[in-house]
């Protein structure tokens, strides 16, 4: 048996070992994924290290925390872990979510490890809003508008048609953003989508194979 495990705080709402274990299953491997709520991720990251497990995914709010934690890491923001020969490895596979996006400039909504995971694929012209910070967000003349924030309720943005619309963020039923993206016309990808494109991506690191697609689309309800 491998073992794999999701690391975040909170992970009681993630369909990732969901999605995981169906492909894992579809594969016909014998390996598990289990979430772990934690505060102390290079901490966990050490645990899971003795205990031999293969990989690990990380999620809010540790994507940049757990870069201390790697022997090597891909970029200053990190979602996928392998444990290979004694090393940590750190990868982003975040990335994958916006393959086969165009665009030549864009509105980011929040600054954390979400929005840090896409910055090497984001467009040179991208303005990113917080509320911390510049607010509220303006996606005027902007080809691409990405929610990198877990809210969900609350309409932070108003899409036009057109524009090509990410939504990280998901849970039972459509955003307020995928709502009114899809009303206007954009196109969307919403957080189950995102889910999928990076948990595959992960996946093939963890295993050397390809995901099976159709089983995880179809165990996060897609």
């Amino acid at each position: 048996m491998n073992y794999v495990a999701l690391l975040g705080h909170p992970v009681s709402h993630s369909l990732s070992p969901r999605m995981q274990n169906a492909a894992f299953a579809a594969r016909g491997l014998d390996w598990d994924y289990t979430a772990f709520d934690v505060e102390d991720v290079v901490a966990a990251v050490g645990a899971l290290r003795v205990l031999g497990f293969a990989g690990a995914n990380v999620t809010i709010p540790h994507k940049l925390a757990v870069v201390a934690a790697c022997d090597e890491a891909d970029g200053d923001a990190v979602n996928t872990l392998v444990f290979r020969d004694g090393r940590v490895i750190g990868s982003n596979t975040d990335t994958e979510i916006l393959a086969g996006v165009e665009a030549t400039s864009a509105c980011v909504i929040g600054a954390g490890g979400a929005a840090r995971a896409l910055a090497p694929v984001l467009p040179a012209d991208t303005r990113i809003y917080t509320r911390s910070g510049e607010w509220p967000p303006d996606a005027t003349g902007c080809d691409l508008i990405v929610n990198a924030t877990p809210v969900r309720e609350e309409l932070l943005v108003e899409p036009a048609f057109g524009q090509t619309v990410v939504d990280l963020a998901y849970g039972q039923g459509e955003t307020a953003l995928v709502t009114a993206a899809l009303a206007a016309g954009c196109t969307v990808i919403d957080g189950r989508e995102a889910l999928v494109r990076q948990g595959a991506a992960s996946f093939r690191l963890w295993t050397g194979l390809e995901p099976p697609l159709e089983a995880m689309r179809a165990a996060v309800g897609i």
